[in-house]
């Protein structure tokens, strides 16, 4: 992914990654550390992207290229449980239709339900599988149920031009089908988890339908995995330390947005990176890159 071209163009984002735009005012804001694992990463040929916000305030904790828009594989999956949720507000029972997998849906990867043997599920229950397993069936099927296009629509009604849900989920792409499942920038996607936070999106009931889901995230792997939570049971506070997170994983990418509570703040952050998966060392270098931002958040929120 990196030519010597490049050297110079690389050396210098590296250098502004490692002076950081970040505060310095009050507890535990040295962000230093994020800073310089996310150079590091930089200067290694990683393109990154990164932001965190105070959620009380608003305030920018610390950003890193965040306007840029990136590959963020299954967390576009979001924007669908925002959809869903949208349909199943009020005493709608809609929660309880079943819907049948078909052969037409079939991926493999990530989720549980096929391995399972059941055949249909209640909407509600596939959203629960997207949450905590980003179940790749689960989200086909929800998606031939509501239509990618109300996800579009849904998506441009929250505001977001930059983040998107852009196809079905493919074993393999093709040609003609979208390059990547979605994209979005750093800088909406700690919005969007802030809004959801803060009961904004489309009403305080459909946020909190959404928020419960991904409560169920078992994937810790990244930017979470600095927290030390139990990855398959985390939705009540422990030792005062509450999250709601998605993750993103395909193929040279690795992304995660989420809030992160504590006793003392909380905060919305996303880390969003692109590389050459080319060597398990790269790859094992990212992960401990997005450990390193979430030191930072843990200590600022705790």
């Amino acid at each position: 992914m990196v030519t010597s071209s490049q050297g110079s163009e690389r050396r210098s984002r590296h250098a502004a990654i490692r002076r950081g735009k970040h505060t310095t005012e009050g507890p535990n804001e040295d962000f230093s550390r994020g800073f310089a694992a996310l150079g590091e990463l930089a200067l290694a040929g990683v393109q990154v992207s990164a932001r965190a916000t105070d959620l009380a305030t608003g305030r920018v904790l610390f950003s890193v290229d965040d306007h840029v828009v990136m590959p963020t594989a299954s967390i576009g999956k979001v924007l669908l449980l925002v959809e869903v949720a949208s349909r199943l507000t009020g005493a709608s029972a809609e929660a309880f239709t079943v819907l049948d997998r078909a052969p037409r849906d079939a991926v493999g990867d990530s989720g549980i339900w096929q391995h399972l043997q059941s055949p249909s599920l209640p909407i509600a229950d596939l959203a629960a599988l997207i949450g905590a397993n980003s179940d790749n069936l689960a989200t086909n099927v929800l998606i031939r149920y509501v239509g990618l296009e109300a996800v579009r629509a849904r998506t441009e009604a929250l505001g977001l031009t930059r983040t998107a849900l852009l196809d079905l989920v493919r074993d393999h792409r093709g040609p003609d089908d979208a390059p990547q499942l979605s994209i979005g920038s750093a800088k909406e996607l700690t919005w969007l988890f802030a809004a959801l936070a803060r009961g904004e999106v489309v009403s305080p009931e459909v946020s909190q339908r959404v928020v419960g889901w991904l409560s169920l995230n078992s994937d810790l792997s990244m930017v979470a995995s600095a927290f030390g939570l139990d990855p398959l049971a985390h939705r009540m506070p422990d030792h005062n330390v509450l999250l709601m997170n998605k993750t993103g994983t395909d193929g040279g990418v690795r992304s995660e947005v989420g809030v992160l509570r504590g006793p003392r703040a909380s905060v919305s952050y996303a880390v969003s990176t692109y590389f050459a998966d080319t060597q398990l060392s790269s790859r094992l270098s990212v992960l401990e890159g997005m450990r390193q931002v979430g030191l930072d958040l843990l200590e600022y929120v705790h």
